[in-house]
């Protein structure tokens, strides 16, 4: 019966960490470590970023955003080149590309696979209901948005026509 109790307790323990985003340490772009615990009392919207995709203008609005939220939000782009080889530039490429054309300041990931074989485990978390406890979600394109609370819990998934500045988004900001 003991034995019983001790591994329903490590279940239920487990199954509650794995509810929350902050238990993730992504690679950054800079080659530092992205502590996703640091982000604990603020909002976090993920995106799957391109830098020659029809997309990419989103970068605009999600630092107009991120400019906007960030004492209470923070902005966390992931890019990827596995739509149609649209973000084929190396780490220093995507941050120069992102800072000249954008002015982006929030945190970007290394460069990451968000779907197929070699998907990062951050991702695994997003897309998976019996991972994040919420929902499931297929991401086809680049710009695909994850919103999680300040506790780093799946609030909302975004397809990419929906623009970071949308109703949609900005209603779980006010």
């Amino acid at each position: 019966m003991k034995s019983i109790l001790s591994f329903l307790f490590m279940t239920f323990t487990f199954l509650g960490q794995a509810q929350s985003i902050h238990n993730f340490k992504v690679a950054g772009i800079d080659g530092k470590q992205i502590n996703l615990s640091a982000y604990k009392g603020k909002k976090i919207l993920i995106v799957n970023t391109a830098s020659k995709c029809g997309y990419t203008p989103q970068y605009e609005s999600l630092q107009k955003v991120y400019d906007q939220y960030k004492d209470k939000l923070v902005i966390l782009g992931f890019p990827c080149n596995q739509f149609g080889g649209q973000e084929p530039g190396t780490n220093e490429e995507i941050v120069a590309f992102c800072k000249q054309n954008y002015g982006v300041s929030f945190p970007l990931a290394d460069k990451i696979d968000v779907k197929g074989a070699n998907i990062a485990p951050i991702y695994q978390w997003l897309t998976q209901k019996a991972k994040n406890g919420v929902l499931d979600a297929n991401i086809g394109w680049n710009s695909n948005k994850f919103l999680l609370d300040e506790n780093g819990k799946m609030l909302a998934y975004f397809p990419s026509n929906v623009k970071p500045d949308s109703e949609a988004i900005l209603t779980y900001l006010k």
